[in-house]
């Protein structure tokens, strides 16, 4: 398959930071993917922990950066919230949610068990089945910057092999066995079709 044709989407559940992180790993290797959240909004840490940020999707990556700028620019600076944000900036708009997109995709990578559920149960509920197969995976990455930048090279990693494939709805079991026992991670998979 041509990579134009491989498309993937990675989602986890802020579109922020492992997704983001993946996104921008994928996209300098020269994959067509897009990134993506299920939550019903996005958040942030706060300066404390009982007071998250909280914004809308459609909010933008800039006016998201700007409003914590503003907040307390020496604490977002120190936890890398507006480092994440510059970056992400620079990649697309603004986060995005998976559940509001009607884009077909080869391959849905999912940063969490939580948010693999999440996008199992949306395709459940739009309930089109058509014929093309889309390949659900989820790899655990946990949501801080190093795990992110650690899981962007091991969804890179495992999309490269996905990619290589001739024939990946009949390879995908042994592909996702051979990558567990490289990565020492669980993956967790399934095809449906729409």
């Amino acid at each position: 398959m041509a990579l134009s044709e491989f498309t993937i989407a990675v989602v986890c559940s802020s579109n922020m930071n492992r997704s983001m992180e993946a996104h921008a790993f994928l996209s300098k290797k020269g994959f067509n993917v897009r990134s993506f959240g299920t939550g019903d909004k996005v958040k942030l840490p706060g300066t404390a922990p009982d007071k998250p940020n909280i914004y809308d999707f459609g909010c933008t990556y800039d006016e998201i950066y700007r409003d914590l700028y503003n907040k307390d620019k020496t604490f977002y600076t120190q936890n890398g919230l507006l480092n994440m944000l510059d970056r992400n900036r620079r990649i697309k708009q603004h986060p995005e949610r998976f559940q509001l997109s009607n884009e077909q995709f080869t391959v849905v990578i999912t940063c969490e068990e939580r948010v693999y559920d999440q996008v199992l149960e949306y395709f459940e509920s739009i309930q089109s089945f058509g014929n093309k197969p889309v390949h659900i995976i989820n790899i655990n990455i946990q949501d801080n910057h190093e795990e992110a930048t650690i899981g962007a090279f091991l969804i890179c990693e495992f999309v490269t092999l996905l990619s290589r494939s001739e024939d990946l709805d009949n390879d995908i079991d042994q592909l996702v066995v051979k990558y567990e026992e490289k990565c020492q991670r669980p993956l967790l998979n399934c095809v449906l079709f729409y």
